[in-house]
């Protein structure tokens, strides 16, 4: 009885920290990002979080990398998913 309380705790942490990384990483991305694009992300949480996650992951990589300079607007980040859902395993962005 306690290893599986202990087990359903761990489980609450690891999902606790990784909503945590998800929003660290999504504070980055969103400072780079339309209104329009961060609306557009929202949606895609609620409908699809997985790919939501790879998307704001790409766009906060970009900008932490010094890729991503200017604002990335919704049509950018249409392209962006576009390139996702073809399972491209690199990414552009526009710069």
């Amino acid at each position: 009885m306690r290893q599986k309380l202990y087990s359903k705790m761990e489980e609450k942490n690891e999902e606790l920290e990784l909503l945590s990384q998800i929003n660290m990483i999504e504070n980055i991305a969103k400072k780079k990002m339309s209104k329009e694009a961060i609306a557009r992300y929202g949606n895609l949480k609620v409908a699809h979080p997985e790919i939501a996650v790879k998307a704001i992951s790409a766009i906060a990589q970009a900008v932490q990398t010094g890729y991503l300079k200017e604002q990335l607007s919704d049509d950018d980040f249409k392209d962006l998913l576009i390139e996702l859902q073809r399972g491209k395993k690199e990414l552009k962005l526009k710069r």
